[in-house]
């Protein structure tokens, strides 16, 4: 499953491709609550057809609504009196309390818009090269005019908004690289595919990655550490090892440690990360330092028990750490639990 903002980008992209009128809206300020961040894209074009999401349905439903019929009439506005071409503009929803609960958005909450008309086919078809190239993006946007430019950064970036220029940062798709084609992979798989990761699993081991069932992951059976070679993890990637096997998940695991990726960890119990942390520093001339950021024991601690609510668990906190969520100290598993028995 693509990164959300590729795949908006992508359907833009063909459909400008093919002819058709379409609008690209960005969420450019929040007030209160709002159902979808900062920064969060849609596309529209002038058959109804929509890509990607600016709240929980009530928005896109209006937009395809004035839209759409704006389009196909050929008058050249909605009925709101907003331009289908020319120079981007702002749009406002849930002003007054009764717009708020009439387009879904909580109590207060306030949601502007930025709308582009007919982005330029050649910069999208730019934009989404270097994307798939795994680059970072800048993507400029002249609010008088509209006029759109792009440059690589090395950083991704909040949305900048002001009188004069929207500027939103677009990166690849995240990436996780599981080592380990088990049950508690499957379930972890599944759910990165979900939350728009692109997946690779390497597992060597024939008896398990001969029966892997989850579609739209890159499996190999190639050594772990020369698949995390061949993988080149970025900060937009993380790798776990979940296989419980030190020949096959200790030398990937230090490759890593080399890499820029956001989140590096292995399963196991306290004992047998503490036993791992020695067997590298003691085998692998490894240090305190260059394990720090190694995690484990990895995941929330959630009470869980079985492999799916193990993976759920692994799955929250690649999830935290990737949005820079700070994680309380009472979600450290060895507190928690101590919590749990004592209370």
């Amino acid at each position: 499953m693509e990164n959300v903002d590729v795949s908006v980008l992508k359907a833009l992209r063909d459909w400008r491709l093919k002819g058709h009128r379409a609008l690209l809206a960005t969420v450019t300020r929040t007030w209160g609550s709002s159902p979808r961040p900062v920064g969060s894209i849609m596309a529209l074009n002038d058959t109804g057809a929509v890509v990607g999401s600016v709240s929980g349905g009530c928005i896109e439903d209006d937009l395809i609504s004035q839209f759409t019929k704006a389009y196909q009439s050929g008058l050249g506005e909605t009925d709101l009196g907003n331009s289908i071409d020319g120079p981007p503009q702002y749009l406002k929803y849930g002003i007054t309390a009764d717009e708020a609960h009439r387009f879904g958005l909580p109590c207060g909450g306030t949601l502007e818009l930025l709308l582009e008309f007919n982005p330029d086919l050649e910069l999208l078809n730019a934009l989404l090269r270097d994307l798939e190239s795994g680059r970072l993006v800048k993507r400029r946007t002249d609010i008088k005019t509209g006029l759109v430019s792009l440059s690589p950064t090395a950083t991704p970036q909040a949305l900048v908004i002001n009188d004069e220029e929207l500027i939103n940062t677009f990166g690849p798709e995240y990436r996780m690289l599981i080592i380990g084609a088990g049950q508690m992979s499957e379930y972890l798989a599944t759910m990165a595919l979900f939350n728009g990761f692109a997946v690779t699993i390497c597992d060597p081991r024939q008896e398990y990655s001969g029966s892997w069932s989850v579609r739209d992951v890159v499996l190999t059976a190639e050594m772990p550490d020369d698949v995390v070679l061949s993988f080149k993890p970025d900060r937009r990637s993380c790798v776990i090892a979940l296989t419980h096997d030190p020949k096959l998940d200790d030398m990937a695991l230090i490759e890593a440690l080399k890499t820029e990726a956001f989140y590096i960890g292995a399963i196991g119990s306290r004992r047998n990360n503490q036993a791992r942390h020695q067997r590298m520093i003691e085998h692998f001339d490894q240090t305190p330092a260059s394990l720090a950021k190694l995690r484990g024991p990895i995941g929330l601690y959630i009470g869980s028990k079985t492999p799916a609510e193990i993976a759920v668990s692994i799955m929250a906190e690649v999830l935290a750490v990737k949005n820079q969520v700070h994680l309380p100290q009472e979600m450290n598993v060895a507190e928690a639990k101590n919590k749990m028995l004592n209370s």
